[in-house]
């Protein structure tokens, strides 16, 4: 494993490309603390802090910040992150398997860049209308169910979340999200032609890893005691806690890479005088198919009953305890777990396609072994398919469900809590899978050893269409790295600054 860390740097084309990747998600970081014009950002920080120091709730707003990368937490001009684009890429990639004339044009030349910059324009509409409701929620933050107490904040801090609210504000406050977005498309397509991984399963996970010191830390806060307070969770509860943490992610590691190989005999053909086919190869049905895409179906789905419920029906008891129900408790979890089944095998119906398979096979002289060409086979691998979803769901359901179980009965702190499952240790297990595979395949094409000495990494399916974006030039490079190299200077020397004022 250290020999082949070490003969990453030993060959000048995956050199190239790890600097590369690493000096824009510097950029990536330093766009997260970019306060947008007008927001007193130290009140949403203020309430967060609040927040995860009581766990009085905010788990919702909380997730988002996760995956913002602590971005909406700084009221930064990357708060919407690249999720927009990653709800386009699902719709697309659905409507493509729902609508004809789209799947048609998938197939033909030049139509998956046509889908491609489809869903471009959609992640505008979708950046339009998010930047919109969150310069309402930044004017009017006590709107907001999940940002319950945050007037509370705002008084004891004696100063406003928006200084100057009105028209000009959200403008500016919209144009300047979906300007963020966009420039975080464009680096994640740089990440994915010039780089080393998914440009966009990139700019998540770094994301994501970046709570990863805050998390730790309101951990140490919960479990070990300090001086005149003391812990809140025995000190063994802890050593568990971090056994479990393993067992969890080697699980994960385990299910998402488990695959069962379905053998595929191919006839003999002559042609002149050479014999093709003959030989067996493996068809592999991957156990959890659908990745992490039913989690964040049923998450977005959740989220709107109780926010309406909340929002529209102030007054009404009965709304509330509906809102209540949806965001916590029992009935949270089996609507919670109904939902994940049910978009798991809507996910494979819409992507795995058993009849063309079937078909392709008969064409090419391939036959499951035991198993009719035509129908047939495309009723085994249906029912095949059916089962291993399955198995799937239930995986992730028990991985879902997770950190909010920690959260609510070992009075762990959400924060820390996403790390131990949900869709943020999905994510985070399943971007460094499919990056050692690309690095690994750069090793063994130089003979060297890979991180796995016999290459059994495989890959995985990422978040939304891949490449795309044009590489920027040469010259282009020179100037991005004296950029960056003067953003660090300068930031050293703010931090430097900062903490001698602060002695002095």
């Amino acid at each position: 494993m250290i020999s082949a860390f070490s003969n990453t740097f030993k060959i000048p084309e995956l050199r190239s490309r790890i600097i590369f990747t690493l000096i824009l998600l510097v950029v990536v970081r330093v766009g997260a603390v970019i306060t947008c014009p007008g927001v007193n950002a130290a009140v949403l920080q203020e309430w967060f802090s609040t927040q995860v120091s009581n766990d009085t709730g905010g788990n919702a707003a909380a997730l988002f910040n996760i995956f913002s990368g602590g971005a909406l937490e700084n009221c930064a001009v990357f708060s919407l992150g690249v999720m927009p684009y990653i709800s386009a890429s699902i719709m697309l990639q659905l409507l493509t398997a729902v609508v004809p004339s789209l799947g048609k044009l998938s197939k033909e030349d030049g139509g998956r860049q046509k889908i491609m910059q489809y869903t471009r324009y959609a992640t505008i509409a979708l950046c339009i209308f998010q930047g919109y409701l969150l310069a309402l929620t930044f004017e009017n933050p006590a709107n907001n169910p999940f940002l319950h107490g945050i007037m509370d904040t705002i008084k004891k801090m004696g100063i406003p979340l928006v200084s100057d609210p009105g028209i000009a504000f959200r403008v500016m406050t919209v144009l300047t999200l979906t300007a963020g977005t966009m420039f975080l498309m464009w680096v994640g397509d740089q990440i994915t032609d010039r780089g080393v991984g998914n440009g966009m399963s990139m700019i998540i996970t770094v994301g994501i890893v970046a709570r990863l010191p805050a998390g730790l830390m309101q951990a140490w806060r919960t479990f070990v005691p300090t001086a005149g307070k003391g812990a809140q969770v025995q000190p063994i509860v802890l050593v568990a806690m971090l056994a479990f943490l393993i067992i969890v992610i080697a699980a994960v590691i385990c299910v998402t890479q488990a695959q069962r190989k379905i053998s595929v005999q191919y006839a003999k053909r002559v042609v002149g005088q050479k014999v093709y086919g003959g030989q067996t190869q493996y068809m592999p049905l991957k156990v959890n198919y659908a990745g992490v895409m039913p989690i964040i179906f049923a998450q977005a789905l959740l989220v709107f009953p109780s926010t309406i419920a909340s929002t529209a029906f102030k007054t009404s008891p009965l709304a509330q305890n509906i809102a209540a129900a949806l965001t916590h408790g029992w009935i949270h979890y089996t609507v919670y777990a109904a939902m994940i089944f049910f978009f798991s095998y809507f996910w494979v119906a819409t992507q795995f396609q058993p009849q063309q398979i079937a078909e392709d096979l008969k064409k090419y002289g391939g036959y499951v072994p035991g198993v009719r060409p035509g129908k047939p086979t495309a009723d085994f691998l249906d029912f095949t398919m059916t089962r291993l979803t399955f198995a799937g769901a239930i995986f992730l359901t028990i991985i879902a469900i997770l950190p909010g179980m920690l959260s609510e009965r070992m009075n762990v702190p959400y924060i820390t809590a996403q790390f131990f499952g949900g869709t943020s240790l999905l994510i985070i297990v399943g971007v460094i899978l499919d990056t050692m595979r690309q690095v690994e395949t750069h090793l063994i094409q130089r003979h060297y050893d890979g991180f796995l000495r016999k290459g059994r990494i495989r890959g995985r399916s990422s978040f939304g269409p891949t490449g795309g974006g044009e590489a920027v030039k040469e010259n282009a490079m020179l100037w991005l790295y004296v950029v960056i190299a003067i953003l660090f200077i300068a930031g050293m020397v703010i931090f430097v600054a900062s903490r001698f004022q602060h002695l002095h």
